[in-house]
């Protein structure tokens, strides 16, 4: 079995014709009503469940990337996403975005709040629209930008609030790390195509706030779950351990994509000649040795568990694909920011194991879940629906120096 390895070296190519493989697949998620679908295990768009505003942001998000990257054919994929966001999905009565729309028999989608996480991965579809080159990208992007501003930032916390309800008028006591976590992402990518740094300065903030304070504090066990006050609750939803966004415990790829996040925000400050704080490196490699510790392979099979409880211990052990994803863009990060072959040769395991195990060689795309003995599964998630982890982490050592994907992949 061949493994993946450096720019320069052939094997790159064997990453540029995995990462085509995967954008194709976006055109398979058009939704027959507009907008971009969930796809199914055999990778066909599901027509009777909704556009939901998180995918579909995730999937322009990818196709942009692929543009940026030199695939024209996928320009089309653009404006549906694109008219997704100013159309079907947005609330035109009160502003923002509604989490889903359509949807037939029980997957109608009713819920109408409106929540931080899919409003971040609107501002990182318009920010990725924006670089490359949508004429409409940059209005979603100031628009996204100062919704997300008005609601959801609160600058006396220097974090996110969580969610509302449709009308803005109530806001949920529930505070979360999950959603700090993509807003972070969406404020790096703004902030490089905009070249805003006060962007990118809110992106640090929360980095400092929840790694440098919250996660490091617990000896890396990243507590996720708040109140309003930010007061910790670590028996959140202790009774629903495989919540797909909010689960219990320590949820062990998120200690991996903050570590690589971590490291974005490094770079930028380092790409505007500022010398970044010693404890950027420092906690990156902690919350990704924590993770490994704690997560790889602690269970008598391989790959990553979901999650664990703050004792360490196994919670949900089900192997889901993006977290395997997540550690191979973070040990190449860390390779690429310290030169540590230990790092390298991390990333090396984790793609054989993803080679072995969650690339769908038959069909296409990467099989979301495993079982504990890495069987198809699906506890947490049915399908294929999300495209964006995978090719984020083919890409990653295809872009030295990255701040945000969509500034990288332009400088192809």
């Amino acid at each position: 079995m061949s493994h993946p390895v450096s720019p320069g070296q052939p094997e790159a190519a064997r990453l540029d014709a995995h990462a085509a493989s995967l954008v194709a697949l976006a055109r398979n998620a058009v939704h027959p009503d507009g907008g971009f679908g969930w796809l199914d295990p055999d990778n066909h768009v599901v027509a009777e469940r909704p556009v939901e505003t998180w995918i579909h942001s995730r999937m322009t998000h990818v196709a942009a990337l692929g543009v940026l990257r030199g695939d024209e054919s996928l320009r089309p994929l653009l404006d549906v996403g694109y008219d997704g966001l100013v159309r079907r999905l947005r609330d035109a009565d009160h502003g923002g975005w509604l989490p889903a729309v359509g949807g037939v028999g029980i997957y109608e989608a009713t819920d109408t709040t409106k929540v931080a996480y899919a409003h971040a991965f609107v501002i990182l579809a318009a920010a990725s629209l924006t670089k490359a080159g949508h004429p409409g990208g940059r209005h979603l992007l100031d628009e996204a930008l100062a919704v997300f501003d008005r609601y959801f930032f609160d600058p006396d916390a220097g974090l996110a609030r969580e969610q509302y309800d449709r009308a803005w008028t109530t806001c949920e006591g529930y505070r979360g790390v999950n959603a700090n976590m993509h807003t972070v992402e969406a404020y790096l990518a703004a902030g490089e195509v905009l070249g805003d740094a006060a962007l990118t300065d809110r992106a640090v903030g929360i980095i400092e706030r929840v790694i440098h304070g919250f996660a490091r504090d617990a000896d890396w066990r990243l507590p996720e779950h708040f109140d309003a006050s930010w007061n910790v609750e670590l028996d959140y939803n202790i009774d629903e351990p495989a919540h797909p966004f909010r689960p219990y415990g320590v949820t062990i790829g998120h200690l991996l994509e903050w570590s690589r996040l971590t490291l974005n925000a490094r770079n930028a400050l380092l790409a505007r000649g500022e010398e970044p704080p010693a404890w950027m490196l420092d906690d990156a490699a902690s919350l990704y040795e924590a993770s490994k510790t704690r997560g790889w392979s602690v269970d008598g099979a391989a790959g990553f568990v979901y999650t664990t409880n703050f004792s360490d211990a196994p919670v949900v052990r089900e192997r889901l694909h993006w977290v395997c994803c997540e550690a191979i863009a973070a040990a190449w990060a860390l390779y690429e920011a310290s030169g540590d072959e230990k790092y390298r040769a991390d990333y090396d395991e984790y793609w054989a194991y993803a080679l072995e195990h969650l690339v769908d060689h038959e069909r296409g795309g990467w099989i979301h879940e495993l079982s504990p003995t890495n069987e198809p599964s699906e506890l947490v998630w049915w399908g294929k629906p999300d495209l964006y982890h995978a090719y984020q982490a083919t890409l990653v050592p295809l872009l030295p120096g990255m701040v945000s994907f969509a500034g990288a992949a332009s400088g192809r």
